[in-house]
């Protein structure tokens, strides 16, 4: 199977921002974030996804946004994160949506934030 990504000059702002405001997605960028290659299987445990098909749509989103990179490997696929084309398209953008991912997790659930 031959994954289509699309090269640097093709990331978006609008897919890139689509891809990164769902909060599955956002988990699995927030582990990739971390470096190297991951199989799917071991972010879907990092992450507590039980569905493996409603993995792959979430795969799929982040990889035609440009956000992520999938090699097949076997049965399944290695996954690692765009950033140095994120970064060059968009310098900080990655960074800045990490930190404030951080930043909600701290904050829980329906409680108002100190934020402006």
């Amino acid at each position: 199977m031959v994954l289509q990504h699309p090269n640097r000059d093709q990331i978006r702002i609008e897919n890139v921002l689509s891809a990164l405001g769902n909060p599955i997605r956002l988990a699995a960028v927030r582990v990739l974030a971390e470096g190297g290659q991951h199989n799917c299987t071991s972010v879907l445990e990092l992450i507590e996804v039980n569905a493996k098909s409603t993995m792959t749509h979430h795969w799929r989103v982040l990889r035609e946004g440009g956000v992520i990179h999938q090699i097949p490997s076997g049965r399944e696929n290695l996954v690692s994160l765009r950033r140095d084309d994120l970064d060059a398209c968009y310098p900080g953008l990655l960074d800045a949506i990490l930190t404030g991912a951080r930043s909600d997790e701290a904050i829980p659930s329906g409680t108002p934030s100190a934020r402006p």
